[in-house]
């Protein structure tokens, strides 16, 4: 299942859109089969450090499939608004909003009932979207990112390095202030994005330890990111350079405030519609140990894996597509095209 990827620039199968979602403005990929016909609406939602563009594998087999695709950039990335905090809430980078405007933006786009796909942070989002927004949402699938359920009790980032996850010690750096203050010119921007997606030194040296973080005195010495077009590169470093880094490592900040508001989803029992979750084997933060216990809570969970990174996305599409496609097909997406 070859594909050619979604072209960052110019590409006649997605338009670029914005929408005005609870006040604030989104941008988003918008695509149609071709036939302008289809049957059910597929919302893709990305991670960090990405954009709604690190679907560009997953958006065209899905089109091909007779889905509307809308892949939009999470508050804080892109074209999308990057509120400052303070003086506003941090809850607006929080899982809760980031699902309440994916509904609205359904509501306006005419969907009433829509299919999820998520990685990395929109793994997250894509979870409590179907708890938030349970008439809205029949399917789920998650790369990477296994469901956690809503907790009583609050465990801060530093309790979880300290205890059962070492490797989130780079949410830590994320959520102060050392990698927005250091990480804003263009120059910077473009090594730190080389060093995320794959980029090596002459001698091996990386940009990313999870248990510590970026690691700035190597970004210099990086070549370009493995899984780049130099296009691609391109259009990362200026999408990320718009706003600077301060909106996305906000989504480090919201803890607390998503603990917060997923009070309101303690027990409310199980998930029961259809979802998918595909483990990346050499994911080197979300490992497959963190994945064992999902079917308590989702009742009608199929697995699937990769041997991959973290970006699995973009490094393996073929084979994640063929899982998505496998699933899709065997929960109701066959053949026929009968809309949703």
């Amino acid at each position: 299942m070859v594909v050619t990827p979604i072209d960052p620039v110019s590409d006649a199968r997605v338009a670029h859109n914005t929408a005005l979602l609870n006040g604030q403005t989104y941008h988003y990929l918008l695509g149609v089969p071709r036939d302008g016909k289809f049957r059910a609406t597929a919302f893709l939602i990305h991670g960090w450090p990405d954009l709604c563009m690190g679907w560009r594998y997953q958006i065209p087999f899905l089109l091909d499939m007779g889905f509307r695709v809308v892949a939009p950039d999470l508050m804080g990335f892109g074209g999308t608004d990057a509120p400052q905090v303070p003086p506003n809430p941090i809850n607006l980078y929080g899982y809760k909003r980031a699902a309440d405007d994916i509904a609205e933006l359904a509501r306006q786009l005419g969907a009433p009932k829509i299919v999820l796909g998520g990685h990395d942070w929109g793994g997250f989002v894509v979870w409590r979207t179907a708890e938030w927004h349970h008439e809205l949402v029949t399917h789920v699938f998650s790369v990477c990112t296994p469901y956690t359920e809503p907790q009583k009790h609050y465990y801060s980032t530093e309790d979880l390095v300290k205890g059962p996850l070492p490797q989130f010690g780079y949410q830590l750096q994320l959520a102060g202030v050392e990698v927005e203050a250091k990480i804003q010119s263009k120059e910077k921007i473009r090594q730190f994005l080389n060093g995320m997606y794959g980029g090596k030194g002459p001698n091996g040296e990386l940009a990313f330890d999870p248990a510590k973080g970026l690691l700035f005195e190597n970004l210099p010495k990086l070549g370009k990111g493995k899984f780049f077009s130099d296009k691609e590169l391109d259009y990362y470093v200026d999408q990320y350079s718009r706003n600077g880094m301060h909106g996305n490592l906000n989504w480090y900040r919201a803890r607390k405030a998503n603990w917060e508001e997923d009070q309101g989803l303690l027990n409310k029992g199980t998930i029961d519609i259809p979802t998918l979750f595909i483990q990346a084997n050499y994911d080197s933060v979300l490992k497959p140990s963190m994945a064992k216990e999902m079917e308590k809570h989702l009742t009608n969970l199929s697995r699937g894996e990769v041997d991959a990174s973290h970006w699995a996305l973009i490094q393996k599409p073929d084979e994640v597509n063929a899982i998505v496609k496998k699933w899709l097909e065997k929960v109701g997406f066959g053949v026929s095209k009968s809309s949703l």
